[in-house]
């Protein structure tokens, strides 16, 4: 039995092109009602014109399926509401939002002004912070939503001359666990999705050959899963090229080394013993670390 979303309203930010449109393609293409939104800048988040969003509103009415475009930035909070807005008038309700806005400023951190790293940071996590508070009564209201972040395998592993792009792809994961917690009783679910895709940000940095098997699409199918009413919540799922994995923020035993004169020194003696990942866990909430830590002192004090 196929995954149902016909009938569900999407909000798809960044939609005009690569990974958006393939979203928005995806989801439509299941039933869903999707506002196609674009600020129709370039890489760098200069520029901007809605005619991007109106191709693929165009593109999925064409094929029958029902669409509105929308140019608003996501940085734009009233801009956004106005979105929103737009969505309720059109359909009476939200269902699902998808966080995909981005742009790219690279530089090594040397060469970093500091308003290209605050730029990164506006768009891709309060750019996501400012549409999902749009969009978050009404989902709590309903007793129904998902959304999706879109991280990074950046922000998770790292990755030369992008410290701005990291610090808001890692950053949305945090977001993301806080609000699936408090969404989960209101029958909202988020989650993140770290993608791999041969797409206008990723012009000039892949291998040769590689487009072909990256192509955007290959991502979508992880999307549908994450919008869907049997979604996982607070996963963070990487995706492409027809893969699918899952990471994780993991907590390992550690070691109790106590407090005194010398605890930096025992710190790094015993580094390896506190890096070993035999029994590791993946902690349910931040409450875990504390639990871990009064574990070691109890086995440490003979409790």
């Amino acid at each position: 039995m196929g995954i149902g979303i016909k009938g569900r309203v999407a909000i798809v930010t960044g939609a005009g092109g690569g990974l958006g449109r393939e979203h928005a393609l995806a989801l439509a293409a299941r039933g869903a009602k999707v506002v196609i939104n674009d600020f129709g800048g370039a890489t760098d988040g200069t520029g901007g014109s809605s005619e991007r969003a109106e191709a693929v509103a165009r593109e999925i009415r064409e094929a029958g399926g029902e669409a509105i475009a929308n140019g608003a930035s996501v940085t734009d909070v009233a801009a956004v509401e106005a979105m929103v807005a737009q969505a309720m008038s059109a359909w009476g309700r939200v269902d699902i939002l998808v966080n995909n806005a981005g742009i790219l400023r690279d530089k090594t951190f040397a060469k970093m002004d500091l308003a290209d790293f605050r730029t990164v940071l506006d768009v891709h996590l309060m750019g996501s912070v400012i549409c999902t508070k749009a969009v978050w009564e009404i989902m709590r209201e309903a007793k129904y939503g998902r959304i999706v972040m879109t991280t990074s395998s950046t922000g998770l592993y790292g990755n030369f001359g992008q410290t701005n792009y990291g610090a808001a792809k890692l950053a949305l994961v945090g977001f993301m666990q806080t609000l699936g917690l408090e969404g989960e009783k209101y029958g909202i679910r988020v989650n993140a999705l770290a993608p791999t895709a041969a797409t206008r940000m990723t012009e000039g940095l892949l291998p040769p050959g590689a487009e072909a098997a990256l192509a955007p699409a290959a991502v979508s199918p992880g999307v549908v899963a994450l919008v869907s009413e049997d979604a996982p919540n607070r996963a963070i799922l990487c995706a492409g090229a027809g893969s699918f994995e899952l990471a994780h923020i993991t907590l390992t035993r550690g070691a109790y080394i106590g407090t005194g004169d010398d605890a930096a020194e025992q710190v790094l003696a015993r580094f390896d013993e506190i890096a070993d990942r035999n029994g590791e866990t993946v902690p349910v909430n931040g409450n875990g670390q504390a639990v871990v830590q009064m574990e070691n002192l109890q086995a440490a004090l003979g409790r």
